[in-house]
């Protein structure tokens, strides 16, 4: 048996797709959107790609960054100090979780660090 592999999700193939089938072409050739329908179209992506990167999948989204699911580990409860008062504190335990995860990729980060931008 030949091992099937799952397709990995593509945010602009998926897009495209979608907007393709709501396009409509006029008898002269022009190509129509409805605002709203292209405003569901992007919501109804982005949460399809939020779903997937939830179950696991990192998700890419060209030019702005990756979504990804990240483990938390759990947290034993223990005794901490208030850095303003310096007063005890009990810090409570904290049980393991999943978190969504924001990469940004390297070149959107450079023209952030780069002062002439701001």
């Amino acid at each position: 048996m030949a091992k099937t592999k799952s397709k990995k999700y593509s945010f602009i193939n998926e897009l495209y797709e979608s907007v393709l089938n709501i396009a409509e072409v006029s008898r002269t050739g022009t190509v129509k959107l409805k605002r709203a329908d292209l405003k569901q179209v992007l919501e109804d992506t982005f949460t399809k790609g939020a779903k997937l990167a939830a179950s696991g999948e990192r998700v890419r989204f060209p030019v702005i960054g990756v979504l990804a699911r990240r483990e938390v580990k759990s947290r034993k409860a223990g005794k901490g100090v208030n850095p303003f008062t310096g007063e005890e504190i009990m810090v409570k335990a904290r049980p393991e979780s999943k978190k969504p995860r924001w990469s940004f990729p390297k070149n959107l980060k450079e023209t952030f660090a780069n002062k002439k931008n701001w």
